[in-house]
């Protein structure tokens, strides 16, 4: 009895430390405001209210900043379709990689890792943080650069439609975001996004 009791108590351990992807749910793709509605009321939103995004909104913004429509074509444009930028998600236990083709995210490195973002009352209190990655493998830094601005806009459209805030940042520190990311000399951080619950 006990030893099976062990066994169960052993597998359950195992599944926890394992189970550190995380799955997303599909996107939505559909709904939110007309698009003149979304562009009348975007704007940068720095004041956030400590609260976590519901499954299916996390989803959904991933999908607009950088998801699939196609086959082999995102949600936004690339220089020649080479798809240089990756888009990383930074939350209070972790970073994760984006894969839009398996729609989850895969958990790069565990741990708080904000205070490489800067500006701790806007990172530490929004829902998540953003950051896109340039590989400069596959474009130059300028067409990274322009790509990378393509998915933000989205965001803060997507934002926009849904009663979310979201800012765009380069006020960080590049060294420590690149060393915290464990980035290799082929990748470089255009900017942040910081995306959350307007404080009222």
């Amino acid at each position: 009895m006990k030893k099976g009791l062990f066994v169960i108590v052993l597998l359950c351990l195992v599944g926890y430390v394992t189970a550190q992807d995380i799955q997303l749910v599909p996107p939505t793709r559909t709904g939110g405001k007309p698009l003149m509605d979304a562009l009348n009321d975007r704007q940068s939103n720095r004041n956030f209210e400590k609260k976590d995004l519901p499954a299916q909104t996390l989803s959904d913004l991933l999908w607009a900043a950088y998801g699939f429509n196609r086959e082999d074509k995102r949600t936004v444009p690339s220089s020649q379709n080479r798809q240089e930028v990756d888009v990383y998600v930074m939350f209070s236990d972790g970073i994760y990689f984006y894969d839009a083709k398996e729609n989850k995210l895969i958990l790069k490195e565990k741990g708080d890792f904000r205070t490489a973002l800067g500006q701790p009352n806007i990172s530490n209190n929004a829902s998540l943080s953003l950051i896109y990655v340039i590989n400069l493998d596959k474009n130059s830094r300028d067409a990274g650069l322009m790509d990378a601005g393509f998915s933000i806009q989205n965001v803060y459209l997507y934002c926009s439609s849904v009663g979310l805030g979201a800012v765009a940042r380069g006020s960080f520190t590049r060294p420590d975001l690149h060393n915290v990311m464990k980035l290799t000399d082929k990748q470089e951080v255009a900017l942040v996004q910081a995306v959350g619950y307007i404080k009222q």
